[in-house]
Formats: C-alpha cells, structure tokens, sequence
C-alpha cells in the first residue's frame, strides 16, 4: 500500500474542497495578518440574514424551532452545511462532508413531521457534527492518516468499509439528530494542536495566529464558527477540553463508561489504563447538557459493554439549582482553586480567568478555598506512560502503510521509530500506582470537608485547562492541567470566561521561570499575538458527576454572562 504519500493526500484535500458546492466557494482566503479574526461579521457576510439567524441559534433553540414547525429540518441543514463549507476554507475544519445526505435525512424527518406532527426524538431536525472517529455509512474515516485513505482503518478489502456505523452514531440518528460532516483531527489523535498531511494545519478562528487546539481541534474550530451548533469529540489527554477552551465553547469530558465509544475508530485501541471518553462540545451550555441527556435516553449500556448502567439523574442536576437558589446558609456551593499545579504557571490571560471565575463565585456568595493536591508530577508520570505502553508500534504502523512523516508534534511523543514496548509486569505496576495515586487524591478531596465550613468536601475545582489561552503553532509544551483529569478519570467540564487583552495580561516584572517546563511556556507567550483569543477555565468534578457538573458549568457561565 506504500505509494506517494504526497499525491494521495493532496488528491484527498482536493476532494474535500470539491464536495463544498461551487456557490459557496469563496474567492480569496485572506491571510491571518489581512483578517485575524474570521468569527462574527467577517463569516456573516457570506450569508443571508435568515442564514445567520439559524446558525446563530443554539442547538436548544433549533429543537424548539423545528419541533414547533417555524423551521423546516432541510432549511437548518443546508443553513448549517453552507456556514460549514465557510469555515473549512478559512480554517481547515472538515475532513468529511456528507450534505446529500444530510439534506435527504433532514427531508424524510420534515416528511414524519407533516405526516404525525410530532418529532421522532429530542435532536430532530439539529445538525450535529462528529470528529473523524465516528464511522458513518457511506463516508471514509482516515482519523488524518494518508494510509487510512480508501481503507476501514487502514485494511483495504475489510467488508466494513463504507457499511459500519458506531453505536453513537446510530443513537443520534434514533434521536433526530442529522449528522452532515466530520472534523479533522491530528494525525494519531494525540496533540493539543490539530495537524496532518491531508489538510494542513486547523487555525483557531478567533485568531489565525493561534491553534484551534486537539485532538477535537476541527470539532473547536468548526463549533466556534457557528458551522456546528454542537458535536462529539473524544478526549484522553484533554482533547475536548483543550479545542473547547480554546474557541470559548462549553464542553465535557465525561468519566470513562458514561457516553458510548463502540464502534469508533482511535489509536492504541486496548490501552485500557486510561481511557479515552466521548463527549460534546458546543456554544451553550444547555446544548452540551441536551446532547449529553439525549444520548442517555437511548440507554447506550445496552449496546456498550464499557458503559454504565446510569440513566440521567434529575435529581443530581436540581441539588445544584436548590443550593443556588436558596435564601439560607445552604444557598452557599463550594469549590477550590487551582492557580498553579506547581510545574508550570499559566500565562497571565488564564492567571485572569482563573481570578475572574473564582471572583464571581464570592461575590455570590459561595466559598473558594485553595487547592493543594498530592504531587500532579506523579500522576503525570503514570498518565503518560500509558500513551507508550506498545512502545509507539500502533501509530508507527499507520505512518507505515503510506510512508508519510510524522509531524513535529507527534514526533516529539513518540520518536522516528518505535521504542520497547511495556512487559505485562510494568503496566500491572504502572496501574497498581494509578490505583494507589487515584485513593490518595480521594482522600484529599474528602479532607476539604475540614475546610468548607459545610461538612462537605468541595464540589468542584477550578483551574486551567491549558497553561495559556491557546498554543501557538509548535509550541503545545505541557499537558499537565488536563491529563491529570484523566489519569483522575474525573468528570470536568469547561466554561469560557473572557478574551487575552494585551493591556491587562503581562507577565509580573521580574517574572522568573520556575524550572526548563515553565520556561517554555514563559517565552511562547506574546501579548500582541494572544489579543483578543478566547480564554477558558475549566471546573473539575469527581467520578461520574456529570449533571451536578453541567449544572454548575450553566450556572457559572451566567454568573460570568456566557
């Protein structure tokens, strides 16, 4: 299969273009220094006003919408579909599109809609976009590899090719949902900056300076556009987090065996140390709830092994509207803050955010205590020994069947060849210590019970997804503030706070690096670069919290008037 790596992938990149239909096309590609920011006015002007109103709507509003019969499914989808062939030329967001098919789902949904005046589930009629994990009939999945072109995964004659559906992909169709396009991804998943031999580099919308993050980093860049009013990405190192904090989207990273993974394409698939989860993303945060919830509805543990039996918990949810809402000394939730977790400080836009959050959880009344952890450096140690247990063998392999180079970003995890992989006996120890690490910090979240003034331990924690508001292109450095999560296998969720402005956000006079890592983050950071990006915080929750968590996350977002 090793042929001309070059002419297939650009043969492949030119496919991509030629699926975006020649009325939305766009005549010149204005360059980062001719238009940093291509949100907003500069993609509206490119629609038509009913265009803009729907795409502009939430996925909540769109339900609403089209179950009320004010909008037609076909009228959102190709409202959706054009604003998303808009962003994959100013971003390079899309590695599939599907908009026929998209278009005759969405008829047949309008033609139930006439014929029974009712919907077939919560998402009908809401276009919903999926990162290149999925298998969807009919359309490719490369996950960004050249030698995943024309195959099911890389093997070139498997019957499954073209026919396979993952399990959450029939879900959404069950529940309405009209799926139209599936986002790029880095080669291999596993980077905090989106990039692959195919299409390039995906560039953050906001700023065009600036990553639009990863692995869900066409997921981010898309939804941030308004192409998408949510989506599904995947997350083992922070990869829902990071594209949400970075394009100012809500999003979760669920505990592993809460939302359905079978049937998904993923690297180093049987590592099951820490695994990677399923979640969405998108610009509200009673979007990511509706997605989350619908999913559920579909009890996803009957057809998933890994999954839970967990239906949605009202009452989880309403806990934390009672608290907020009382008059009374119980009125009152509890978080810690994480400034620092001790290796890197985070750049003075997320210093800010951090502040801003915990600022408006006093103001209204609720304790913030500071968060003083067992060592993160000796979680991150157990984390990410997981990603090289086979020594690199499986991605090595991918890049194998084409012959095409790793980018800088991926060799920098796992080399120009395959190292020696992990004895059974290494990775019984290596989880035996993430066992004993996860009941340490357990027993130190318990202990904030002490501190409270509650007799309850803290609800949530909050701190940085990343060390900086987004990373620029080859400089994601540190991983830190959201693989703990996963080695922690914690519910976390993400809220935007504000944008970096270069009169507020310098470092302190003086400012010294702590060690080489903080260094690396220290010199990256340019105020004139980073204005205007969005920053983020994210609020981290235990084990299999996610209502209590995507409660909290609408409630502090309106605190803070997101």
């Amino acid at each position: 299969m090793v042929t001309d790596w070059q002419s297939r992938a650009e043969a492949k990149r030119e496919a991509i273009l030629k699926s975006i239909p020649e009325k939305w096309r766009l005549q010149k590609i204005p360059s980062a220094e001719e238009q940093k920011d291509v949100t907003g006015p500069y993609i509206q002007q490119f629609l038509d006003e009913k265009e803009v109103e729907i795409t502009e709507t939430d996925a909540v509003g769109i339900a609403e919408k089209v179950a009320a019969g004010t909008w037609s499914a076909v009228s959102v989808t190709e409202a959706f579909c054009h604003r998303a062939s808009l962003a994959h030329q100013l971003v390079n967001c899309l590695h599939e599109t599907f908009f026929d098919a998209a278009i005759a789902s969405a008829k047949e949904l309008d033609d139930y809609y006439a014929q029974h005046k009712k919907t077939i589930g919560p998402l009908h009629g809401v276009p919903v976009s999926l990162k290149d994990q999925f298998h969807v009939k009919d359309v490719e999945t490369t996950m960004g590899y050249v030698g995943w072109i024309g195959t099911f995964e890389g093997i070139k004659d498997d019957p499954r090719k073209g026919t396979y559906e993952s399990e959450m992909v029939k879900e959404l169709r069950s529940l309405g949902a009209v799926l139209y396009c599936k986002t790029s991804v880095p080669h291999t998943l596993m980077s905090g900056e989106t990039v692959n031999n195919i299409i390039g580099y995906t560039w953050n919308p906001k700023n065009r300076y600036i990553c639009s993050g990863g692995s869900s980093g066409g997921e981010g860049a898309l939804i941030g556009l308004k192409g998408s009013p949510g989506g599904f990405g995947t997350d083992i190192g922070g990869s829902i987090r990071i594209p949400a904090a970075f394009n100012g989207l809500f999003g979760i990273r669920p505990t592993s065996g809460r939302l359905p993974y079978e049937g998904m394409a993923n690297s180093m698939d049987g590592q099951n140390s820490v695994l990677s989860v399923v979640g969405p993303l998108a610009t509200t945060a009673r979007s990511v709830k509706l997605l989350t919830k619908s999913i559920l509805a579909q009890t996803p543990w009957l057809h998933d092994p890994l999954v839970v039996h967990m239906p949605w918990r009202d009452a989880e949810e309403q806990a934390v509207y009672d608290i907020v809402k009382s008059s009374s000394s119980k009125g009152q939730l509890t978080f810690a803050v994480m400034k620092s977790d001790g290796i890197v400080n985070p750049q003075p836009p997320v210093t800010r955010a951090v502040a801003m959050v915990v600022e408006a959880l006093t103001s209204a009344g609720h304790k913030v205590i500071e968060w003083k952890p067992p060592s993160h450096e000796r979680l991150l140690e157990i984390a990410l020994k997981t990603w090289v247990y086979d020594g690199g063998k499986d991605v090595h392999e991918a890049f194998g069947l084409s012959g095409e180079p790793l980018s800088m970003q991926i060799k920098s995890a796992y080399g120009e060849k395959p190292i020696k992989e992990f004895t059974a006996s290494e990775i019984s120890a290596n989880n035996r210590d993430k066992r004993s690490f996860q009941k340490e910090y357990m027993d130190y979240w318990n202990s904030t019970a002490q501190e409270t003034g509650t007799g309850k331990p803290v609800d949530g924690v909050i701190c940085p997804v990343a060390p900086f508001p987004a990373a620029r292109p080859e400089k994601y450095s540190y991983y830190g503030y959201s693989v703990f999560v996963n080695g922690l296998d914690y519910t976390s969720v993400v809220v935007p706070v504000t944008t970096s402005d270069k009169t507020k956000d310098q470092y302190a006079e003086g400012y010294k690096p702590i060690n080489d890592e903080d260094k690396k983050v220290y010199e990256s950071y340019d105020a004139e670069i980073y204005e205007g990006a969005h920053v983020s915080v994210q609020i981290v929750g235990r084990r299999y919290t996610e209502e209590k968590m995507l409660a909290i996350a609408e409630y502090v977002g309106g605190l803070i008037g997101k």
